[in-house]
């Protein structure tokens, strides 16, 4: 059996506060935009696409194993939410969270191991965004506070002139029924883990969501390193998108240009690397709690 590591009240309390702080600077503007009714056409992706609000992301919870020592009424408060047991220390009922949520972390182990074996395509070039505006007529796009680069006839143009090859379920889903055909692929929901692939920029950003749904069996560092990699991934994919970010600061990857598409390639490419570091990382989280639950159980 593997010996737990047991942080002391004031380890565990720095390293809390530290994991909130983060967060909170990393979803401040985000609130501030709310209360205003602001929309902001990059970062509301992590808060409406995924639905996690920042006071759970900012719920820090230690690596799977982690025993945390309890002195005051605050600490136990703290801890006093669902797989959590508490006495005089607070640890995760690994068993009860496998038992409840075995089946789902199964599935996506299976899910980032299928991902991280196979090379990454790197030829994609973000074409799904503009697959989602493909031949629409003015007012039905998705943003309609953000205007496109180029014409629709030029957006149109560059999908025609481009050889689409989108394997997300989740990008492809929102194609226009006009672009749809045009798919070297046809990704479904069933066939997520044939089609995945780490270059995907949308994959890496669901590293996030599944950061999220396998809580608390995945450390805080690993959450925030999850979420920053996705705004980063969003960042990209909006840049090179056909809408016109660059009124709220960011700047324009032209993929239909030759610069273009080496500026993209080369950025996707950075970026597939550190999301198949995350995938390890999230991997091992699940390897980690499933042993634990077995343990738990003898």
């Amino acid at each position: 059996m593997n010996r737990e590591a047991v942080l002391a009240p004031r380890e565990w309390r720095a390293r809390r506060d530290t994991h909130v702080q983060a967060v909170n600077s990393r979803t401040a503007a985000h609130l501030a935009r709310r209360s205003r009714g602001e929309k902001h056409p990059v970062e509301d992706f992590l808060f409406t696409y995924y639905p996690f609000k920042p006071a759970k992301i900012a719920q820090w919870n230690p690596a799977p194993g982690t025993v945390l020592g309890i002195e005051t009424e605050d600490d136990r408060q703290y801890f006093s939410r669902r797989w959590y047991t508490v006495t005089d220390h607070a640890r995760v009922d690994a068993a009860e969270w496998w038992q409840d949520r075995g089946g789902g972390a199964v599935f996506i182990r299976d899910l980032l191991r299928s991902t991280l074996g196979r090379q990454a395509a790197l030829g994609c070039f973000g074409l799904h965004e503009w697959a989602m505006v493909y031949k629409l007529k003015p007012g039905q796009q998705r943003h309609e506070d953000v205007p496109l680069r180029l014409s629709q006839e030029e957006t149109d143009k560059v999908v025609e002139n481009h050889r689409i090859q989108c394997t997300h379920f989740d990008a492809f889903r929102f194609f226009t029924p006009d672009a749809r055909g045009l798919n070297t692929v046809q990704p479904t929901r069933e066939g997520m883990r044939d089609n995945e692939q780490p270059g995907c920029l949308h994959a890496g950003m669901d590293l996030y969501k599944w950061a999220m749904k396998l809580q608390p069996m995945v450390e805080g560092s690993i959450v925030l390193e999850a979420f920053d990699l996705a705004l980063q991934l969003r960042t990209l994919d909006m840049e090179a998108s056909p809408y016109d970010v660059r009124p709220w600061g960011y700047g324009v990857v032209a993929i239909e240009t030759v610069a273009g598409k080496a500026e993209y390639m080369k950025r996707q490419q950075s970026l597939s690397e550190k999301a198949n570091r995350l995938r390890v990382a999230l991997i091992d989280s699940v390897d980690r709690a499933e042993q634990l639950a077995l343990n738990q159980s003898n």
